[in-house]
């Protein structure tokens, strides 16, 4: 049987309150016990002296028996003193007048001085054997007895009033412990409904916050927090479906212009061939668009192996894969290397940075510019920047530059295409493998994009 949150904190609390209450009775009835049992000792010590000093040693019998017999005429004790005298052999030489024909029980095997229980004519008494001696030998021994039964019944009561009183005890406590947790858990109980009323259209709404802080305030923080966070992801989403919608219908709209162009009478050759070619870069700019829309999408989905290799190896790759463009635009690279080790970096992921990094500093590149590419360490991390000197970025858009298809004006000024993609992928792919992105830009011309990783793996 499942049982509710309430419930188990219930009984939780019941459990550990029972064991409390079971200790604090055995506690209470040892404790009694152990005091009753020292008063009556200590009555039979001091019984014992003050009998031993009333003996005549050499006769072993007591002095003063007849003031003693009037004495216990005059008055009624209510818990009377068995007193007993025996001799080294074992034999009755006095005893105290209440014992009449009667004799308390001597057990030679008991320890001399140690209280013990026993029975003297079917009541329980309490005993102590003291040896007397004279001039160092044993002469016999002074026998002390009280009755327990009076105490044996306050013990018996104490335990039966414990005995019925502690599943009481228990039971009340549960119901109490169920009405508590129940109070306990209702700011959680308020989270839940709050939390259930939350949907993807109704993101705006907030669990209320306790006055204490509490655990339960941290607890409603964090699940503010959390829906912060997707409200803001899902506006982001949003966002993203709506720019990328956006943006690929203007390929395709450019397109279905020049088709519908082409159909409306017929063309030359030349102009068949312009809108061709035409048409095929806006198919080129669809396909680069979609092919980073489908890798932004997986980036959160793919499990890449983290594949490690030299870092100064995928600048030299990205170099010579995009030899052709930078040739063509007369660029002049300038690589320089700072540290004499290699470094190791995850393959993948850093290859797509690189690839994109350099890809838009050639494009961004006024024909017959310098692009340089520098590779160092700095407190400890590896890093690599590239530098190109075209036309500086205004610090409003520096802001914005990642994000997805954000565009500066500078940039669409300068007629220069672009999917506005290639940046927000340089970012995810830094955030996988935990390296920072940093863009400054000098008094000059000059763009610089840094990526630092979070420690340098070195190989010799």
């Amino acid at each position: 049987m499942k049982l509710n949150f309430k419930t188990r904190i219930a009984l939780n609390y019941f459990f550990a309150t029972g064991i409390v209450v079971a200790v604090v009775f055995a506690v209470v009835f040892i404790s009694l016990k152990a005091t009753i049992y020292e008063s009556l000792d200590s009555d039979l010590n001091y019984e014992s002296e003050i009998h031993l000093e009333e003996l005549d040693l050499e006769n072993m019998v007591f002095s003063n028996r007849e003031e003693w017999e009037e004495r216990e005429h005059e008055e009624v004790e209510v818990n009377p003193v068995f007193v007993q005298i025996i001799n080294s052999e074992g034999k009755i030489t006095d005893k105290s007048p209440n014992l009449n024909a009667d004799r308390l029980q001597f057990f030679p095997e008991k320890e001399d001085h140690l209280h013990f229980n026993t029975v003297f004519n079917n009541r329980l008494i309490r005993q102590v054997q003291e040896p007397v001696k004279v001039n160092g030998k044993l002469s016999g021994y002074i026998i002390t007895a009280m009755s327990f039964e009076a105490s044996q019944k306050i013990i018996d009561q104490l335990w039966v009033i414990l005995l019925i009183s502690y599943p009481i005890i228990v039971i009340v406590l549960f119901f109490i412990s169920r009405f508590l947790a129940g109070r306990s858990i209702a700011p959680i109980k308020d989270i839940t409904q709050i939390t259930e009323r939350i949907n993807q259209n109704n993101l705006q709404e907030r669990v209320n916050l306790p006055e204490n802080k509490d655990e339960l305030y941290k607890l409603s923080t964090s699940i503010n927090s959390l829906l912060k966070r997707i409200e803001e992801a899902l506006e982001r989403e949003r966002q993203f479906t709506s720019d990328a919608s956006h943006e690929l219908r203007t390929p395709l709209a450019a397109l279905r212009g020049n088709l519908e162009v082409l159909i409306r009478k017929v063309r030359n050759p030349e102009e068949y061939e312009q809108k061709i070619k035409t048409s095929l870069l806006e198919i080129d700019r669809l396909s680069e668009m979609v092919e980073q829309l489908l890798f932004l999408a997986r980036f959160n989905h793919t499990s890449q192996e983290l594949e490690h290799v030299d870092l100064i190896i995928l600048l030299d790759e990205s170099i010579q894969r995009n030899k052709e463009t930078i040739k063509r635009k007369n660029l002049k690279v300038e690589f320089i290397n700072e540290i004499e080790k290699g470094i190791e970096v995850p393959k993948y992921y850093t290859q797509i940075i690189i690839e994109n990094l350099l890809s838009n500093a050639i494009k961004y590149s006024a024909e017959g510019e310098k692009i340089q590419i520098l590779v160092g360490e700095e407190n400890s991390k590896a890093f690599f920047q590239i530098t190109n000197y075209g036309f500086k970025i205004d610090p409003e858009d520096q802001q914005k530059i990642f994000e997805p298809f954000y565009r500066s004006q500078q940039v669409k000024d300068h007629k220069i295409n672009g999917t506005g993609l290639g940046l927000s992928i340089v970012r995810k792919a830094a955030e996988t493998i935990h390296a920072s992105v940093n863009l400054s830009t000098s008094n000059s011309k000059g763009t610089t994009f840094k990526i630092t990783f979070k420690k340098s793996s070195s190989k010799f």
